[in-house]
């Protein structure tokens, strides 16, 4: 299958139609060994400090990987990726445009995803089919989500990991599910987390290593990922364009408020974690998300892929202690 990156969640079910494979460049980059390096390889050749470290590490991933060819979402994501399609271009590897329609307006996103297959190759047929197929082991990976806030047998960093593979699946389905199969076999046997503090964190994926399971230590448990629970595509639909237009995260921020306050409550969350990129514009939403939810929110920041340094590792403790007492607990 000829992989096809992309640069952030988009309708994978067609890239499986055309008989690609998608690679999420955001994956690849953070999982790589030499991520720091693609950082700095990024600036090196011309990328300003003040640009987001996911887009230099997309950059230099993708090139590194050899990805031929790059979807890139060109609405409801980052606006520097209409650039970095320019670069791209400028460095041999062929870009195809997608737009999440502001508004959320069912005639535009059928348009998008119709423009999609015929850049790409595929059926509409082929695509609802890859669409069912899919849905399968989403199911699977709400199981997984499960497990991690209703039975406490999963930590905040696995519950991360899987579910925020569900922008690409690997680029392997069969793979993925057996993968997905096999830890939920061995999730099912564990002794149930025994944390004071129940925490969720919302914002981008966070590109700091190490913060899931500095939590963990510290005597809470994550159990909840707003985004990457939002790449598993937990709404549903009956069609390609209901499924992507119940997705929250690239239109406007009242639906998607609206579901972390209603997994806030299902999951008798205590506080909340906003992680937050330098440079990107989403550091905006913090102001909103403390006038809207009322809950105790610790904002944190991330700039590179490196570990959790000092500073946040003292602001989290003092904030999971917080929240301990507030519930009579100790950590």
């Amino acid at each position: 299958m000829n992989k096809i990156g992309i640069t952030t969640t988009i309708p994978a079910e067609i890239v499986f139609a055309s008989g690609g494979a998608p690679v999420d460049l955001n994956n690849i980059f953070v999982t790589d060994i030499k991520r720091s390096e693609y950082v700095e390889q990024a600036e090196v050749e011309g990328f300003p400090r003040t640009i987001c470290g996911w887009i230099k590490g997309m950059y230099s991933a993708c090139l590194d990987h050899k990805i031929p060819k790059v979807i890139a979402v060109t609405g409801g994501d980052c606006s520097n990726t209409h650039v970095l399609m320019e670069i791209y271009r400028m460095r041999g590897v062929e870009t195809v445009p997608f737009n999440y329609p502001y508004g959320r307006n069912r005639q535009s996103m059928q348009s998008e995803l119709a423009l999609l297959r015929d850049s790409l190759g595929a059926s509409e047929e082929a695509s609802e089919r890859w669409r069912a197929r899919l849905n399968r082991i989403r199911r699977k990976l709400d199981m997984v989500d499960l497990l991690t806030w209703r039975d406490g047998k999963v930590t905040g960093f696995e519950n991360h990991l899987l579910l925020v593979s569900s922008s690409d699946f690997d680029g392997d389905p069969d793979g993925f599910e057996t993968k997905i199969d096999r830890f939920l076999e061995e999730a099912r046997q564990r002794p149930e987390i025994d944390a004071p503090v129940r925490l969720g964190m919302i914002g981008i994926p966070p590109i700091m290593e190490g913060l899931h399971e500095f939590m963990e230590m510290t005597g809470a448990h994550c159990l909840y990922n707003e985004v990457a629970r939002q790449f598993t595509m937990p709404f549903g639909g009956e069609t390609l364009a209901e499924q992507y237009l119940a997705y929250t995260y690239p239109y406007q921020i009242g639906p998607r408020i609206d579901d972390i306050q209603t997994e806030i409550e299902r999951r008798q969350i205590d506080g909340i974690v906003h992680y937050v990129q330098s440079f990107c514009h989403r550091q905006m939403e913090d102001l909103i998300f403390r006038e809207r939810l009322d809950i105790p929110i610790l904002t944190i920041e991330g700039d590179a892929p490196r570990a959790i340094d000092a500073r946040t590792k003292i602001r989290l403790e003092s904030f999971i202690r917080m929240l301990a007492q507030r519930k009579g607990a100790a950590v």
